[in-house]
């Protein structure tokens, strides 16, 4: 079993390269089902999702083909994807349950071929993250839906129609599926309160390469004009906020100076403001952004989880760990998923002073942390645990990583080149 081996007490200096989105890469790979003919995207991650995500539409027929190649002078990947003809119209348990985000493939496959079964999805314990909102919303299209012997079966006579459709909540995931489900749908398609995520902008821009005919990206307000049939394209995947964000609070817990090079200043907005406020210096440059903490005092910070353009859920984790070690008191309400503290009995061992009510943690700073074995609740938990063995005194031991594998790749050589004691080792 590996286990990320960490000695804390370095202030962590120098350039990091940031990858390609996961949440933006595999609904982008998903799109690819919309077309008969091949899609290529560049600055494609190395995780075990977006593998996950590549052997499901393997299962349905793709044909996929991997290369190495170089963005910005870092190397990354590019995958090829072309479904000339479909294999199977199943996604089998075996599939899903590795990743939640296989439900990625209903849209498309419902739109193109007028069939899927999906199994119910699992993914990371957070919280409940129903799929209420993506089946009615595909039913208001014309399709019919039915759940049983746990999968989703959806079928539509002939094409899906066009319909208004007024989300009753945000969703990233349900406004991913029905735009890919629009594209092709007969007539006009609008979809209100959309998620405004900068991934959703990623999807739309690829779908558009391909001949979707999407407007309002980037608002709440979607507009797709349905195609009969869609082509092939070449796209990049943004760069994954995110990790810009975790390695940011590596900076700032550390009390050390890291360029991000590739970060998307826009995608970061409200982070960027939390780490100011908390007493960070934070540069933006033409290539990135300078996270500098460098003889700063921080001070805690109460912040609220919201969709975007506010404050990121997949970023609380992070910023948690770096408010142990700011001076004051912190809150963190969390009001995207119910159940995502479980970091926090973690952090505690490590000497931690963070109590939970409700929907909220609050941090009582500084904390003199002290390394011990810990584990991986989630994947952005995993990424706290980190964090804290950056600071913590002796030596930190986390397992359960194929939750970390998920979502940040190579990251403890990253960290090593950026001055961390840290290594992965079997035990």
């Amino acid at each position: 079993m590996d286990k990320i081996k960490i000695h804390g007490g370095k202030a962590l200096e120098g350039k990091i390269f940031i990858s390609g989105a996961k949440n933006a890469a595999l609904p982008l790979i998903c799109a690819s089902l919309l077309t008969d003919e091949t899609v290529t995207l560049t600055n494609v991650p190395m995780l075990s999702d977006i593998k996950a995500m590549n052997d499901l539409l393997t299962q349905h027929g793709t044909k996929i083909n991997e290369f190495d190649d170089f963005v910005d002078g870092h190397s990354t990947k590019t995958y090829s994807y072309r479904t000339k003809e479909i294999e199977s119209l199943v996604a089998p348990y075996d599939y899903v349950r590795k990743m939640r985000a296989s439900y990625y493939v209903l849209g498309p496959l419902l739109a193109r071929y007028g069939k899927c079964e999906l199994s119910l999805p699992g993914g990371c314990a957070i919280g409940a993250r129903p799929m209420d909102i993506h089946l009615s919303s595909l039913e208001k299209m014309g399709a019919k839906i039915e759940i049983k012997n746990g999968y989703i079966h959806a079928n539509v006579d002939g094409r899906l129609k066009g319909a208004h459709i007024i989300f009753p909540g945000v969703s990233v995931g349900a406004t991913c599926n029905v735009l890919m489900a629009a594209v092709l749908a007969e007539g006009r398609t609008v979809l209100e309160n959309s998620a405004k995520e900068p991934e959703i902008g990623d999807l739309a821009r690829l779908l558009n390469a391909m001949g979707a005919k999407i407007s309002g990206i980037g608002t709440a307000v979607l507009t797709i004009e349905g195609v009969e049939k869609l082509h092939g394209a070449v796209h990049k995947v943004i760069a994954d906020r995110i990790e810009a964000g975790s390695y940011a609070v590596a900076a700032a817990i550390t009390r050390g100076r890291i360029e991000l090079i590739n970060a998307q200043i826009e995608t970061l907005r409200r982070p960027i403001q939390v780490l100011r406020d908390m007493g960070v210096n934070v540069e933006e440059t033409a290539t990135g952004i300078i996270v500098d903490a460098k003889d700063c005092e921080l001070v805690g910070k109460d912040i609220m989880t919201e969709p975007f353009p506010g404050f990121p859920t997949d970023l609380q984790a992070q910023f948690l760990a770096l408010m142990m070690t700011a001076k004051g008191a912190s809150m963190i309400t969390e009001t995207i998923f119910e159940n995502r503290f479980m970091h926090v009995d973690e952090l505690n061992r490590m000497g931690a002073k963070i109590t939970t009510a409700d929907r909220s943690a609050n941090i009582k700073g500084p904390a003199k942390l002290v390394g011990c074995d810990v584990r991986a609740t989630d994947l952005r938990a995993g990424a706290a645990m980190i964090l804290a063995g950056l600071v913590a005194e002796g030596e930190t031991r986390i397992g359960d990583l194929f939750h970390i594998d998920r979502g940040y790749e190579d990251i403890v050589e990253k960290l090593r080149n950026l001055g961390a004691d840290i290594e992965r080792v079997d035990v």
